[in-house]
């Protein structure tokens, strides 16, 4: 099977493959507050880290078809700031909460019965149960082509400016992963849970 971008239909499927072969995906749970001081939380599945060094992530924000951007990207681009929040798998109902579209300056934290905690170097709260936090400062914002039949997406880029990890999922030094069991994005409407992991050391070349 062979077909170029938007012609997945003609070739027999039903939606677009990208999400399902692009994965799994870890999902940036952004949280983030705008110049007025409202807080957001939403989750992004277009969202990873980009460097080590200097540490960055990025995540993408794609409105649909006569729909906005999500209200995280008018925070970000207000206060230059925003916290990834990793998602454990024992919090995937109140991150599926705060997927929906409420009106800009809702707190989403509220909506999903969700504590806030303080963080160190930005304005942004963080979700206190997450397993791990990351704060960040925005370093730009990238708009992607545009699409003839809606808006551009726009790709943000951050440094991270602080760490954030709950000591019970820290063992020898190390973070297991397996101790809260991370979710990630699949296509469609599917996720899946991180359960096992093993090693493969790289090939030493004599």
């Amino acid at each position: 099977m062979y077909f170029r971008p938007g012609a997945h239909q003609e070739a027999g499927l039903a939606f677009s493959p990208l999400k399902a072969i692009t994965s799994p995906r870890p999902i940036g749970w952004i949280s983030s507050r705008g110049q007025d001081g409202s807080v957001n939380l939403a989750p992004y599945s277009y969202f990873n880290a980009i460097s080590e060094f200097p540490p960055m992530v990025i995540f993408s924000s794609a409105p649909g078809p006569g729909l906005p951007h999500k209200d995280s990207l008018r925070n970000v681009i207000e206060t230059k700031e925003f916290v990834v929040n990793i998602v454990s798998s024992t919090l995937g109902d109140t991150m599926n909460v705060s997927s929906a579209a409420l009106p800009y300056g809702t707190n989403e934290f509220e909506a999903a019965g969700l504590e806030m905690a303080d963080c160190q170097s930005v304005s942004a709260p963080r979700v206190a149960a997450a397993p791990a936090a990351l704060e960040c400062h925005l370093w730009k914002t990238v708009e992607l082509p545009k699409p003839d039949d809606m808006e551009p997406t726009i790709m943000v880029i951050g440094t991270i400016v602080g760490f954030h990890i709950d000591d019970a999922v820290v063992v020898d030094g190390k973070v297991d992963v397996t101790r809260y069991q991370p979710l990630a994005r699949l296509g469609y409407m599917d996720y899946a849970r991180v359960t096992e992991v093993f090693a493969m050391p790289r090939p030493t070349i004599k």
